[in-house]
């Protein structure tokens, strides 16, 4: 994510030439701990009455998955139990009515014996719930749907939810960590942003960045608007009864934070980067003129980051810019978002960076937060040395010149702290930890450790203490006093 600092610093100007582009309607979804209207979100309900429970059911080995994945910081997020592999969310949004409906159909894999789980829903009126296709009861309870299934569920047996639910998504908003984030009505559609735990304002899911999963959207909107989504449109919309469905298909593991259904009136621009990689850039006509520039510097950027990190992880890249003025961007997986404005070279080089560092390579826990706002920043540096502006030199020590007493000395970033999530010093000093650690081990070791690093945890999820490991192991030194001064230690690094 680019910070608000990053955001209200991007150039507005527009540009007058374009290439050939197609006017099409597309908008964005966000939600919130908010309940909707006639929403059961903050009670405890019970939904319909499942068969009795068998013997299996009852056995004293089962017991009920956590109603958190175990991140102390975040003790709510995500739930214990059970591994997703795959959402199927089909889903239909009406703007003047802020209504959305539909299903979500959620496959994994038990990791205990299961009598009952727990999804992070917030908001909705949820109808029918079945496991493996029955009934199965529900109880509601703030942001936690609780399903019994009919029958206990065995350790490491594969199994499907699906949840039928309904009502107007709510956003989070002031946050102390990002103002307004996850499913945000907008005068023509949505826009749909979820870091940190926005996912549970628009489908039942495992909220939380340590379960990642494959996806695919079928999402139906009036007729005249576009619904874009994670991933590649799969086949060509379907327009009936005035009201058009997009079908969009995430291949790749994604986290629940990253996934998008954005809706509304936008000009799109499709083709391929330079290199030959997918590429989509969409914006409101509000922002007509940025459209071939995102384009364009997507495409560009996606290709160096190829050259410097390893291979693109995903099958498409880009961007969309929508009208509401979030103040800030995400890197939502393969179409990173825009929230009013339009992004400078920078912040594209920052989102994209996090296809990488974020989005293929995954945190297990928030606290670890570095590893993907640091490096991102950093790419952010590598990007302006390689277009002839700023080095990471001057960068690093522009940054440094900063008083003993400046504010981000006193926030060690390697430790990020939950209710000031996006501190500038997770971004900036998060950056200069790397080029500390480059001036320390010398660009041969550095530049072989980012590829290493991205190619052996592709897909996964990352802890600091791996990243350590690795670059000592890489580099040959000790590197403990490196990274306790600029990562752990709460003043002003006097060596590196």
């Amino acid at each position: 994510m680019a910070s608000k600092r990053l955001a209200t610093t991007a150039t507005a100007a527009l540009l007058s030439t374009l290439g050939t582009i197609g006017t099409v309607a597309c908008a964005a979804s966000s939600g919130e701990s908010v309940p909707a209207v006639n929403s059961t979100a903050n009670s405890t309900v019970s939904g319909p009455s499942a068969s009795p429970l068998s013997s299996s059911a009852a056995d004293n080995r089962a017991r009920p998955g956590a109603p958190g994945i175990g991140d102390p910081d975040f003790p709510t997020d995500g739930n214990g139990g059970y591994d997703v592999d795959h959402y199927l969310l089909k889903l239909g949004y009406t703007p003047s009515s802020k209504r959305l409906a539909g299903t979500a159909r959620i496959e994994a894999r038990a990791t205990q014996h299961l009598a009952s789980f727990n999804l992070d829903l917030s908001g909705f009126t949820v109808s029918r719930v079945t496991v493996d296709g029955r009934p199965a009861r529900f109880d509601r309870a703030g942001s936690e749907l609780t399903v019994t299934p009919a029958e206990s569920i065995p350790d490491d047996a594969t199994f499907a939810v699906e949840v039928a639910y309904a009502g107007e998504p709510k956003p989070v908003r002031n946050s102390s960590n990002l103002g307004t984030y996850g499913f945000i009505p907008t005068r023509d559609g949505a826009f749909v942003t979820g870091q940190p735990n926005g996912a549970k304002t628009w489908f039942p899911s495992n909220d939380h960045p340590a379960d990642k999963a494959r996806y695919d959207f079928e999402l139906t909107v009036p007729a005249g608007l576009t619904a874009l989504a994670n991933g590649e449109l799969v086949g060509e919309p379907r327009t009936v009864g005035g009201r058009t469905t997009f079908r969009w298909r995430e291949s790749h593991p994604m986290a629940s934070y990253l996934a998008t259904m954005t809706l509304g009136r936008f000009e799109v621009l499709q083709g391929k980067t330079p290199g030959g990689l997918k590429n989509l850039a969409a914006v409101d006509p509000i922002f007509h003129g940025s459209l071939r520039r995102l384009y364009d510097v997507s495409g560009k950027v996606t290709d160096y980051w190829s050259t410097l990190f390893g291979p693109y992880p995903f099958s498409s890249t880009g961007g969309v810019v929508d009208d509401f003025p979030a103040g800030y961007a995400l890197e939502n997986q393969t179409k990173p978002m825009y929230g009013g404005f339009a992004p400078d070279d920078d912040i594209i080089a920052h989102e994209l960076a996090h296809q990488w560092f974020g989005d293929s390579l995954s945190i297990k826990r928030w606290k670890d937060l570095w590893l993907n706002e640091g490096f991102a920043t950093y790419a952010e540096w590598l990007w302006s040395e390689h277009e002839g502006r700023s080095t990471t030199e001057q960068l690093f020590h522009r940054n440094y010149a900063a008083a003993a007493d400046a504010p981000i000395w006193s926030y060690a970033p390697g430790r990020a702290r939950p209710e000031d999530l996006f501190n500038n010093s997770v971004y900036t000093r998060g950056g200069m930890t790397l080029h500390a650690l480059r001036q320390r081990i010398g660009d041969p070791a550095f530049f072989k450790l980012l590829k290493q690093w991205v190619a052996t945890h592709k897909y996964g999820s990352v802890t600091t203490p791996e990243f350590i490991a690795m670059a000592e192991k890489i580099s040959g030194k000790n590197l403990e006093a490196l990274f306790d001064a600029w990562l752990f230690t709460a003043e002003k690094p006097s060596t590196w």
